[in-house]
């Protein structure tokens, strides 16, 4: 990945030679990603700069520009020889002649002052501004099943007996797909499915949205609000060390240890406008940074996305023999990581946690005798629990991924971004974030 990152940079570098006047201007006022973008564009001989104006100006409207200085008064030429200086003797100075003393001229008359006219103002949107909620967690699971997770006889007994009592269920949450990166994708991004996610992207880089497709957390960091993604197993595999933001090389499929990481759990790696401007490298890291994270509320983000590793999110066959797998997997990463956020000081004083399903667990269940998940399997409910939540409440509402990403903004006072904005999609965000009406404008 770095030999191909260097090889890049050095056909910029090399491209940037030949750029000048508005375009060099510029790249001196640009960040060092966006340059790169604009340069890319250049040198391919394109008049699209579309992508590459999105990247600026979402990192200028995110303070992530370097400030150009001036440069320095250039020193003057020395003579060449570096010997001594030799001019022309200068003329001997001679007496002026007398000059006649000038005759004094009437004061002009003071003008009349100019009234100033008024420069006009132009209004400025207020900055977005989050509600009582300003902690958001979400952890995405994959589903066994509604019945497994929320049913009278339930494979998940820690989400089901002992958080569903305190929170608020949304027992009509379904998915928009089986596989995880359509629905984590439009929970984040507001995408719609495309046959390509639906399969889990083959052939990586063809899946990265472009630059100028943004995505909530772009607009959390535009707003001036943190976040960060937490992904359970993610390291670099060339070195096996924890690492950030993680993804296959370009032209290359996804092959991800049994029970380990896998980028199809992680939406972040998919969009341009995380990984050209950094942020995914800044913002995406390993699970490991959580429990760190949550020990001040100054230091928890205002949106922290949790994925488990393939073992821990539920899919049956992923996890180590005799261990928990599937559902009872998924349960048990909860109750060793629920309670934590839910002692930390960020949820204590104005937290929602969101445990939710991105997926469907479709892998045939270790136990034979198991019986197969009755009902939709799309409908997989989600739970909300915050200070601010009814406890033992049902919100029956028709909700999606769609209404994740849209009820989130809401929360943090951001104007809906791709599906999100719909006129059909409903939001939870309206009622938590205190009475505040939908920033939609449908």
């Amino acid at each position: 990945m770095k030999a191909t990152l260097s090889k890049q940079l050095r056909k910029l570098s090399e491209a940037a030679a030949s750029l000048g006047g508005k375009r060099f201007n510029l790249l001196v006022a640009s960040s060092l990603v966006a340059t790169a973008a604009i340069i890319a564009a250049a040198a391919t001989g394109g008049n699209d700069y579309g992508a590459a104006a999105a990247l600026l100006g979402r990192s200028l409207a995110a303070d992530k520009t370097p400030i150009a200085s001036a440069p320095a008064s250039s020193p003057e030429a020395a003579p060449e020889g570096g010997g001594e200086e030799f001019s022309s003797p200068a003329p001997a100075p001679t007496s002026p002649a007398p000059l006649a003393a000038p005759e004094s001229a009437p004061a002009p008359e003071p003008e009349p002052e100019a009234t100033p006219t008024p420069t006009p103002t132009t209004p400025t949107a207020p900055a977005p501004e989050a509600g009582q909620i300003e902690h958001v967690f979400v952890v995405s699971l994959a589903s066994s099943g509604y019945d497994a997770a929320f049913g009278p006889a339930p494979q998940m007994t820690y989400l089901a007996n002992e958080l569903r009592p305190k929170g608020d269920l949304l027992s009509e949450f379904k998915l928009l797909d089986k596989a995880a990166l359509p629905n984590s994708i439009a929970a984040v991004g507001g995408q719609a499915p495309s046959a390509r996610t639906k399969a889990g992207c083959p052939n990586y880089d063809e899946c990265v949205y472009p630059a100028e497709d943004l995505t909530l957390v772009d607009q959390l960091g535009i707003a001036k609000f943190t976040w960060k993604a937490y992904m359970e197993g993610m390291v670099d595999p060339a070195t096996g060390q924890p690492d950030n933001c993680v993804h296959p090389e370009p032209d290359t499929a996804a092959n991800p240890a049994t029970g380990g990481y896998s980028v199809t759990l992680n939406p972040f790696p998919y969009f341009h406008s995380l990984l050209d401007l950094g942020d995914c490298a800044s913002n995406d890291v390993p699970l490991t940074e959580l429990e760190k994270d949550l020990k001040k509320a100054k230091s928890t983000p205002s949106y922290s996305y949790i994925s488990p590793n393939l073992c821990n999110v539920g899919i049956s066959g992923q996890c180590p023999e005799g261990a928990p797998d599937g559902a009872a997997a998924a349960d048990a990463f909860l109750a060793t990581w629920v309670p934590k956020i839910l002692a930390s000081p960020a949820y204590e004083e104005d937290g929602l946690l969101i445990v939710t399903f991105g997926q469907v667990n479709g892998a045939a269940p270790v136990d034979p005798a198991a019986p197969a998940p009755a009902g939709d399997p799309l409908k997989v409910g989600t739970l909300l629990l915050s200070p601010f939540v009814t406890p033992g409440a049902t919100d029956a509402v028709a909700y999606d991924p769609y209404s994740l990403l849209r009820s989130t903004e809401d929360l943090f006072g951001l104007t809906p971004i791709g599906k999100a904005a719909g006129k059909k999609v409903k939001s939870f965000g309206v009622t938590l974030r205190g009475g505040a009406e939908s920033t939609a404008g449908d």
